[in-house]
């Protein structure tokens, strides 16, 4: 099949098929005479794995290791699972950024009046860079954002 019916039967779009093939984490696809690639029924099942652990989060270079992991036979599970715990971690980590960011943007929100003013707390916190900074950071008169 061509990369359109490749992108449609594994859900992953043509332009990060092409990416995927850069970058390694799948082979070059055969080419036809015609010069366009051919992929088999073993490429959509490696593109729907990658879309699976993309939708989950993982970077390339973790998917590149679930690959390596994936192909092996003799692996061990705990190798996987290590890497599966390890990244709910980072996740949680972001979970708790995210929370912070939802806080502060609601403080800010809550304070502006949303008229015809300029003045808007929105714009001032940003020309602070309370955005930037770590939670205990943050001047007190922003409110709790954690």
């Amino acid at each position: 099949m061509n990369i359109g019916q490749a992108a449609r039967a594994s859900g992953v779009s043509s332009k990060m098929i092409r990416y995927y093939e850069q970058t390694g984490l799948i082979p070059q696809a055969a080419r036809k005479d015609s010069g366009y690639r051919d992929y088999d029924d073993s490429d959509i099942h490696r593109l729907r794995f990658i879309r699976s652990a993309r939708d989950l989060g993982f970077a390339v270079g973790q998917i590149r290791e679930l690959l390596a992991l994936w192909s092996d036979r003799a692996r061990a599970s705990a190798d996987v699972k290590g890497l599966a715990l390890a990244h709910i971690e980072t996740l949680k980590q972001k979970q708790v950024e995210i929370s912070a960011m939802i806080a502060t943007l609601e403080n800010l929100a809550g304070r502006c009046h949303g008229d015809d003013r300029p003045d808007c707390p929105i714009i001032e916190g940003l020309a602070e860079n309370i955005g930037g900074m770590a939670p205990q950071a943050r001047p007190h008169r922003f409110g709790k954002t954690g």
